[in-house]
C-alpha cells in the first residue's frame, strides 16, 4: 500500500524539524566566548535572520491559499 500524503508529511516534517533543531544546537556552540569572538550586533543579525525565516515558513502553513490583493482602507 502506498504511503498517504499525511504519512509522507509526518515522515518528512519530523525529519526536517529534527535537523533544524540539531543545527540550532550547533549554532549555540558558537556562543562560547573562550573559542569565538562576537558582539551584540552579530548576534542580533543571526537571530533576526532566523526569526524572519521562521515567520515566513509559519505564514506558509497558515496561508489559506487565497490571497486578497485588493486595496482596502480598513
Amino acid at each position: 500500500m502506498p504511503e498517504s500524503k499525511h504519512e509522507k508529511f509526518l515522515r518528512i516534517a519530523e525529519a526536517r524539524t529534527n535537523k533544524i533543531i540539531d543545527m540550532i544546537r550547533l549554532l549555540s556552540n558558537c556562543s562560547n566566548k573562550a573559542t569565538y569572538e562576537y558582539d551584540k550586533t552579530d548576534v542580533k543579525k543571526i537571530f533576526s535572520a532566523l526569526e524572519q525565516e521562521l515567520k515566513s515558513c509559519k505564514g506558509k502553513f497558515q496561508d489559506s491559499g487565497e490571497k486578497d490583493n485588493k486595496f482596502k482602507l480598513r
